[in-house]
């Protein structure tokens, strides 16, 4: 793992971490020799994280948060903020890709899913910004997706967020740049976790996205903590408002 000495006690602050590319993000942070928390509405594999990486060493803290409710993201970033000692890092990770039918989507439906795919990113953000102006300065990496660019025809929410994902990135660099506070985006491709095995993925669908990909392999979380990295640290001290995709070459 490339590493980044300006990321060393740095507060950084991960959405949705406890499982997935959140864990393999809230991993790369503890070992790159930061501060650690991170939120997920799902306490007992936000457990399973904390012990796991405890048998490391690393001490990460977390706070259990549905990030569907505005006020309790505010309240839940405040919470890691005080154990953290401040925030340096925010990663809007957290996400659902759930699959919706054209004719069946219900307004509840739509906004279901805009709660949990966009606007938490807002929020967090809004509550992270104070202790990054205390610090000087900050960083936010928010995880859009490309398959808002592929024409899925079952995911018309969820696409819909992750373009808007792009859009508040760009709006949220321009309002903060100002205050030396950088936003940017990464946009990942198919990425092959246990989640989206269970749920969506098999291995015929797998193949078919490999096949599209120039790199001839199925990406893994890890694929993306590179990038993360980077954006987070003052490598990219001079990039805001851009978004990188990671998809192996598919787009």
């Amino acid at each position: 793992m490339q590493q980044y000495g300006d990321l060393i006690g740095k507060a950084v602050l991960v959405t949705g971490g406890a499982s997935g590319i959140g864990a393999a993000l809230v991993e790369a942070f503890c070992r790159a020799g930061s501060r650690v928390g991170f939120l997920d509405i799902d306490s007992d594999a936000a457990g399973r994280l904390v012990d796991k990486l405890g048998g490391d060493g690393f001490a990460p803290a977390s706070v259990a948060c549905d990030l569907r409710d505005a006020d309790g993201v505010a309240t839940a970033v405040e919470a890691l903020a005080t154990q953290l000692g401040g925030l340096d890092i925010l990663i809007n990770n957290a996400a659902r890709d759930d699959r919706q039918d054209f004719d069946a989507v219900t307004a509840a439906d739509w906004d279901e899913s805009q709660a949990v795919n966009l606007r938490h990113l807002f929020f967090a953000a809004q509550a992270a910004v104070p202790y990054m102006r205390k610090a000087g300065g900050g960083a936010i990496v928010n995880f859009s997706s490309i398959a808002y660019l592929l024409n899925m025809g079952d995911i018309p929410s969820y696409a819909t967020a992750k373009a808007g994902i792009v859009g508040l990135t760009r709006s949220l660099a321009g309002r903060l740049g100002p205050e030396n506070i950088r936003v940017n985006c990464i946009l990942p491709g198919m990425i092959v976790t246990e989640r989206q095995k269970r749920l969506w993925l098999t291995e015929e669908s797998i193949a078919r996205m490999v096949d599209r990909q120039c790199l001839k392999r199925a990406l893994e979380p890890g694929d993306l903590v590179g990038p993360c990295l980077f954006l987070a640290s003052s490598a990219s001290g001079g990039m805001t408002a851009q978004s990188i995709i990671v998809d192996g070459g598919a787009t």
